[in-house]
């Protein structure tokens, strides 16, 4: 997990280029949003080895996920991740179409953003971009 300083959103659009490299676990790309700290926080992440999109919120380490997505996640390949929060309400697209349509939860309200990856996944980021809204 990587969280971005002194910037913090309550609605908000962010997106990011990722490119899963390797991985035998996990080969997946993520996006934090509404970070509370490194331990509370929204993340929607893509995985290349599943060919899913899935969402979940972090309370206290704890990882629960709350929607999910199909969505072809290539190793090797540049994609874009991109997350929009208003309210409850979350939407997640991959490479501009939507794979989670409203989902919904009031865990964080507001927050700072970031990038994450798990256990032996390599993954290269680039243009993280956000808007509040």
């Amino acid at each position: 997990r990587v969280l971005v300083k002194d910037l913090t959103f309550t609605n908000l659009r962010v997106k990011v280029r990722c490119r899963p490299e390797s991985g035998s676990t996990d080969q997946a790309c993520g996006l934090i949003f509404r970070a509370q700290d490194s331990d509370n926080y929204y993340v929607t992440r893509a995985n290349a080895l599943e060919g899913n999109v899935r969402l979940y919120h972090t309370v206290q380490r704890s990882r629960v996920e709350f929607a999910s997505g199909n969505a072809t996640v290539q190793s090797g390949t540049w994609s874009t991740l991109e997350v929009q929060a208003a309210g409850n309400s979350i939407t997640v697209s991959w490479n501009g179409t939507p794979v989670i349509s409203n989902a919904s939860d009031s865990t964080f309200a507001k927050g700072k953003i970031g990038l994450w990856t798990k256990a032996d996944s390599v993954t290269a980021f680039d243009d993280l971009e956000a808007t509040a809204q």
